[in-house]
């Protein structure tokens, strides 16, 4: 008898507290979302499955020595994993659309206001006591605003490890929900007229200067802002593995087998930051709530930033539709413009205009996340 009582104090079942019971179908809802709808599955199906792993009663996965800490101390402790993905990101990004209409760039830089609004915001509440944010906690909330998984992971390693699992989680469900999040907001703030702006034909853009690009744009960056250099440096690395045309090897290694390869350890890592006692807190209600905020706030700031530069210049007018692309989730955010422009008039076809605003976003993301890591930082 004394042996079944021990055999049983060991088990699972008997050292299972309610919210690891509560965690596990988290991750199960997680699991659901990525295979039966189609919501992110290659981050939310390695997330989920760690999820439920890190709140196993007993195994300690997630904990110093397990597989699942491993993980994460290697490759998100050390900012390996998120810099690693967006290398290949790089790879698999065509400056091209950016390049022939350089002036979307500013659609996806006022995008990214979405984070610089919540950040501010964040702060608001935890000064009236709602919340208890730092402002090493607001900055990387913010980040979720972007849109851009490996950002957000990378800020909150930085500046609020204790918070990865709750960001991670907000940012690619975000990501996932923008066709469901975006389309009410652009129709809110367009007109059935301006939907239906046809843009015109973009010019040719050279090889030359789709090698150069990035080049120029890491060396202006990084000699402005160093703390943006290992996003970005990465990003252009990758892009011009792929541009270059004289290592296709290792450019069609990055966009596949690695980037792959990594997207598994990244979401089990993250996973592991879904344990009960870290996640199932008001703190993580906050980060959700704010999460949503960001986002809406920088989809609707690139609208309406579209709209502002039609009314300083009639020639060449932006459709306000690819003003939301800026939000950088690539290319979710672009094929959604596209999607809506067609709604209004089957011949008009966004997606390639779309393109710039989400490859700027994706600069600007990085841009931001470099502001926010230096200031905090300095701060500190």
């Amino acid at each position: 008898m004394d042996q079944l009582l021990h055999l049983w104090h060991n088990t699972g079942l008997n050292q299972m507290t309610p919210g690891q019971g509560i965690m596990i179908m988290i991750g199960m809802l997680l699991l659901y979302l990525a295979i039966n709808k189609n919501f992110e599955p290659l981050l939310l199906v390695p997330i989920g499955f760690g999820g439920v792993l890190a709140n196993i009663p007993g195994a300690g996965l997630a904990e110093a020595g397990g597989i699942l800490h491993i993980f994460y101390a290697v490759g998100i402790e050390s900012g390996a994993f998120p810099l690693i993905i967006f290398m290949g990101v790089g790879a698999l990004t065509d400056f091209g659309p950016l390049l022939a209409n350089p002036r979307t760039l500013f659609l996806g830089a006022a995008a990214q206001f979405g984070i610089f609004a919540t950040l501010m915001g964040a702060v608001a509440l935890s000064a009236f006591g709602i919340f208890d944010f730092s402002l090493a906690d607001a900055a990387a909330i913010g980040i979720i605003g972007g849109a851009d998984g490996p950002t957000s992971i990378y800020v909150a390693s930085k500046l609020a490890p204790d918070l990865l699992g709750a960001i991670a989680v907000a940012s690619y469900s975000y990501m996932a929900l923008v066709p469901l999040i975006q389309p009410p907001i652009m129709r809110a703030l367009t007109s059935e007229s301006e939907r239906k702006i046809k843009m015109i034909q973009q010019r040719h853009v050279s090889h030359r200067e789709k090698i150069i690009f990035p080049l120029v744009l890491l060396l202006l960056v990084a000699f402005l802002l160093p703390d943006a250099a290992p996003l970005l440096g990465m990003f252009c690395f990758g892009n011009l593995m792929k541009e270059c045309a004289v290592v296709d090897r290792l450019s069609n290694t990055t966009q596949n087998s690695l980037i792959n390869t990594v997207t598994i350890f990244l979401g089990l890592a993250v996973g592991s930051k879904l344990s009960a006692d870290k996640f199932l807190d008001f703190t993580t209600l906050g980060i959700v709530i704010l999460g949503m905020l960001a986002f809406s706030i920088g989809t609707a700031s690139g609208v309406i930033m579209a709209k502002v530069m039609n009314k300083l210049s009639s020639k060449s007018p932006i459709n306000p539709l690819i003003g939301s692309a800026g939000v950088s989730a690539v290319p979710m955010a672009a094929r959604v413009s596209n999607k809506l422009g067609l709604e209004s008039d089957p011949h008009n076809f966004l997606l390639m205009h779309a393109m710039g605003p989400n490859v700027a976003g994706v600069i600007g993301s990085a841009v931001a996340a470099g502001i926010m890591i230096n200031y905090i930082e300095n701060m500190i």
